[in-house]
């Protein structure tokens, strides 16, 4: 599947504020596009940086797993430089997340957020971002953005393609992968911008509304517990049930991204 260039230069045109100062590497396949975005950084490429593959041989998800790549699917990483402090370095995915989940929104495309960094349509999952980054003294001076979205890809029982779902539904307004890629960019953009321009608190609300996770029922080391937010710094808050004998030990506990697998189907699980 030929990815083309041109029409997206065309889409991006009319980006309103060029927060970013994007260039497009396009490429068929690659091992993964973080990776070849960090290579090109080391070559003296920028912020803004872009790599684009329709296949990937070694993508890459949260935690080390492995991401598919099939041919179909939407691969993308942008270099980014947005100096927070390390210790904030989860409310960058939180952004991000955001910021595309609100473009695709403005497509007709009803897309939520699970946490800690899957998009979601129709309850599974459409895509996800994996956030690499770079410290030094303290702060995030270098950060690479991956994004996978699925549009015409084979997908798992818990997946989604963004191309069938429209055709099915009869929403959507995203007509060709380099208009998807787009739109993502746009996300990203808005995201980092508001961020680091704002600060996450400005987000974090309507974050919240788009998370899908609300309200559901977790089990932590044998105690259970109901999800009821993310906090500021992108730990998920978890309200502890009482005990057999009325006793709370902790009434709300927060876990960091890579604590606990809430997957697709059934209760979270601790680990």
């Amino acid at each position: 599947m030929k990815f083309d260039r041109q029409q997206l230069e065309t889409a991006l045109m009319r980006r309103e504020h060029k927060y970013l100062p994007l260039s497009l590497h396009v490429f068929d396949t690659v091992a993964s596009t973080n990776l070849t975005v960090w290579n090109l950084l080391e070559q003296g490429a920028t912020p803004g940086c872009v790599v684009i593959a329709t296949s990937q041989t070694a993508g890459r998800g949260q935690w080390g797993r492995q991401w598919s790549s099939f041919g179909g699917g939407l691969y993308l990483s942008v270099a980014i430089a947005p100096q927070l402090e390390a210790s904030n370095s989860y409310q960058l995915t939180l952004a991000l997340c955001w910021g595309i989940a609100k473009q695709l929104r403005k497509c007709g495309v009803n897309v939520g957020i699970k946490w800690p960094n899957d998009l979601v349509l129709s309850s599974r999952k459409l895509g996800g971002i994996l956030t690499e980054t770079k410290v030094h003294k303290g702060k995030i001076t270098q950060a690479v953005v991956g994004v996978g979205i699925n549009w015409s890809n084979s997908v798992p029982e818990t997946g989604i393609n963004l191309k069938f779902w429209q055709a099915k539904e009869g929403q959507g307004v995203i007509d060709s992968l380099e208009m998807l890629a787009s739109e993502v960019l746009l996300g990203i953009e808005f995201g980092v911008e508001c961020l680091c321009e704002k600060g996450v608190n400005i987000l974090l609300s309507d974050y919240l509304n788009l998370l899908t996770n609300m309200g559901d029922k977790v089990d932590i080391k044998n105690h259970s517990g109901t999800v009821v937010g993310v906090t500021s710094t992108g730990e998920l808050r978890i309200k502890m049930q009482t005990s057999d004998n009325n006793t709370v030990i902790i009434p709300e506990i927060c876990l960091q991204p890579g604590t606990i697998s809430l997957g697709y189907k059934g209760l979270g699980t601790g680990e």
